[in-house]
């Protein structure tokens, strides 16, 4: 069974044609930095590797971009979109609607619509991109994988908030948590790599930024909340924020309540500290003394180590600390500025190891330290392939 998956991130679309269950990647891609001035466009199968630098302005362009590498004449890898059974859409947030995987319908749809409040950098490009899979693969089963579902595990006293209990009841305000599908993913290899460690906490460091605890292999606790716009410091959200903040920036400043969001989602974060979005170029500013772009990345490490710490009491100890995504995969900076000054919780960075680029799973930590550091590459492409096809078998 043939099935493509999109991952359409924030800035990014990741995707991947699979055959399942035999697990082959047929090819594979990624279109990075869209909205900005130039986006990175690959295309990879076994035979054939495309690489172009060409302006992406919004999602829907660079969905059909995808379509024509796969049915390009000369290196694609199908000549009819009929091939295709599934398309497998990676969904931020499912409310409290959906914990599982489900086959999308227009009822599906219009829920994941609803919901744009609470994700709003992340659903409407995922419906986007169910809407132009529709279109290009109209024969193929087309199916949502939510990032909500894995974090349904957390018990009542990290779920809920100090406010009052209707809010709940009524209208399902409450903790969901976000990047399930990558922490889910990683949590499974780091613990298999190790040998069953029960108390581990997953970095997933990209534009978008979030951790989660996790015990015996289920969520107990994460940093996003209601919508992925609170915890750790990203691009362009600033995280956690004082409330007294939003209506200082309404009743003082003449903010509208759509201008604080907007500054807020898109304009704050390590771009609102920079004037950059990605991380490689704060990282390469930094290196040539910007004071700016140091104090950005120290910041960011400082709240992933304050969450570190509470994540450790909450699971009464910690066997590893795993880092993931397109940061946490790739930055031996931001790893290092992380795991600096952590001996007191028995976390001891290999500055050798720490430099090490692969693909593989890898332990990045001294001999001697009581406290893994692993760097697991993600792969939610492989786990939404899956998730379909146990879905679709039954």
């Amino acid at each position: 069974m043939k099935i493509l998956i999109i991952n359409s991130g924030s800035s990014s679309i990741k995707y991947q044609l699979m055959v399942m269950p035999e697990n082959e990647v047929i090819c594979s891609g990624m279109i990075d930095r869209i909205g900005l001035e130039t986006s990175n466009v690959t295309f990879k199968t076994s035979s054939n590797v495309i690489e172009e630098s060409l302006p992406i302005p919004n999602h829907k362009v660079g969905l059909q971009k995808v379509a024509n590498m796969l049915l390009d004449a000369e290196k694609g890898v199908i000549k009819s979109t009929s091939e295709i059974a599934a398309v497998g859409h990676r969904v931020v947030h499912g409310g409290s609607d959906f914990s599982d995987t489900v086959k999308i319908d227009e009822k599906v749809k219009a829920k994941i619509k609803q919901l744009f409040e609470l994700a709003p950098l992340h659903n409407p490009a995922n419906l986007e991109g169910i809407n132009v899979a529709e279109e290009i693969f109209s024969s193929a089963e087309q199916i949502a994988v939510f990032d909500t579902a894995f974090h349904q595990t957390m018990p009542e006293v990290a779920y809920k908030y100090a406010i009052p209990n209707y809010l709940l009841t009524e209208n399902k305000v409450r903790v969901y948590g976000f990047h399930g599908t990558s922490h889910k993913y990683v949590s499974e290899k780091a613990i298999k790599f190790l040998e069953n460690h029960s108390k581990i906490i997953t970095i997933h460091l990209g534009n978008g930024c979030s951790m989660a605890a996790i015990k015996d292999g289920k969520c107990i606790d994460t940093t996003m909340g209601f919508s992925p716009s609170n915890g750790l410091i990203m691009g362009t959200r600033a995280g956690d924020i004082d409330q007294s903040v939003i209506f200082y920036m309404i009743k003082n400043l003449g903010y509208t309540p759509d201008e604080v969001n907007a500054v807020l989602l898109k304009q704050s974060g390590m771009l609102g500290l920079t004037s950059y979005s990605d991380l490689r170029d704060i990282e390469a500013e930094a290196e040539k003394g910007n004071k700016e772009c140091k104090l950005a990345l120290q910041m960011n490490a400082y709240r992933i180590k304050k969450t570190i710490g509470a994540y450790a009491a909450a699971l009464n100890g910690l066997n590893a600390i795993v880092f993931t995504a397109g940061i946490g995969e790739n930055s031996s900076y931001m790893r290092n500025l992380v795991c600096t000054d952590m001996d007191y919780f028995g976390i001891e960075i290999d500055a050798s190891k720490n430099q090490v680029r692969s693909k593989e799973i890898r332990e990045i930590n001294k001999e001697n330290s009581i406290v893994k550091v692993l760097v697991v590459p993600t792969d939610e492409e492989y786990e939404i392939a899956n998730q379909v096809f146990q879905l679709l078998k039954n």
